[in-house]
């Protein structure tokens, strides 16, 4: 293996493990915008399903007396992360759908309600449980490990780019190939992108526009949460840290734009993001400041935002209702 080489692989192994937070964070935002709702709370949802999903691994293994079954407490964190977006993306929902209140002033305060829920809710398992909240070594390795056999890891070069990845990087590209899917090869999700771009119309042609929006955002959301869950149980160790999520969800957000509004775009732009993350820590200047290589995500999506506006092309625009309420009584 050549210098190059060895100096690479590290550096994408690292920024395909900070991505996958953003990958679900994204794909969860995505989601919710190709219905017409755009969800500025990332953030607060990602925070409320780190903290929900690493309790509901903790708590399992605790009330099953360290006899806990690896695939359960898989599930549980999944399942609870989820609901814990979905709850937030269903209050969100209620006051922009229902009540028809501002989507940004409700998504910023979804972002800051969810922080706040998140951070309470670690901090009580953190205060009960001793001032250490995690879960066992043998539960640690597998959520860190990747479930590939150790023969396939190590097949030079192809083996640390496809297979030494934890699970959640495949569940997470698998979700992203689904979303594509469905959003471009069913009937359900063309229904739903016509509910982005023109409810009226929608709506004139017999679609239930309230409901595709409902669903998409607390779908979305739930999504969105799984990432945070992510964030704690990979990058952080499996031990909760109320700052360590700080930031991801307004990554999410900008991939969201770098990408274009497409799923299959945010598995590459959600490692590219990883990599910008962490090149602070690789490739170190004395001249260069930390907080400069930070902003690199957001100086990209500036960028690219820039180049599609020249471009104008219909393609790579947001939802023509992206944010915007629908009146019935308008049609």
């Amino acid at each position: 293996m050549n210098v190059g080489v060895s100096l690479l692989l590290p550096l994408f192994t690292a920024a395909v493990l900070n991505g996958a937070p953003l990958l679900f964070g994204t794909l969860g935002e995505i989601l919710s915008e190709k219905a017409g709702n755009l969800n500025l709370g990332v953030e607060g949802m990602m925070y409320m399903g780190g903290a929900m999903g690493l309790g509901a691994a903790f708590y399992y293994e605790t009330l099953s007396g360290g006899n806990a079954n690896a695939a359960v407490a898989v599930l549980l964190a999944l399942l609870f992360a989820f609901l814990g977006g979905a709850f937030g993306a269903l209050i969100y929902s209620f006051i922009t759908i229902t009540l028809r209140a501002n989507q940004n002033v409700t998504g910023l305060a979804l972002a800051i309600f969810g922080t706040g829920a998140g951070q309470f809710i670690g901090e009580y398992m953190r205060v009960t449980s001793g001032g250490y909240v995690s879960i066992s070594n043998e539960l640690k390795a597998v959520f860190l490990n990747s479930p590939f056999p150790l023969a396939l890891q190590e097949i030079p070069v192809a083996g640390p780019i496809l297979f030494s990845h934890n699970m959640f990087v495949y569940i997470g590209i698998g979700v992203a190939v689904v979303m594509a899917v469905f959003l471009n090869r069913s009937r359900a999700g063309l229904y739903l992108r016509s509910v982005g771009e023109s409810p009226a119309t929608a709506d004139a042609a017999g679609i239930n526009v309230n409901r595709y929006k409902y669903l998409a955002t607390i779908i979305g959301g739930g999504i969105s949460a799984i990432g945070g869950m992510v964030y704690i149980m990979t990058i952080a160790g499996c031990v909760w840290n109320h700052e360590g999520l700080s930031g991801e969800g307004w990554l999410a957000v900008a991939l969201v734009i770098f990408c274009l509004w497409r799923p299959l775009n945010a598995i590459w732009g959600s490692i590219l993001f990883g990599a910008l993350m962490i090149l602070y820590l690789r490739l170190q200047l004395p001249f260069i400041p930390d907080q400069l290589y930070k902003i690199l995500p957001y100086v990209v999506t500036v960028i690219v935002l820039i180049f599609t506006s020249m471009r104008n092309s219909k393609d790579k625009q947001p939802p023509a209702s992206l944010g915007l309420h629908y009146f019935r009584e308008e049609r």
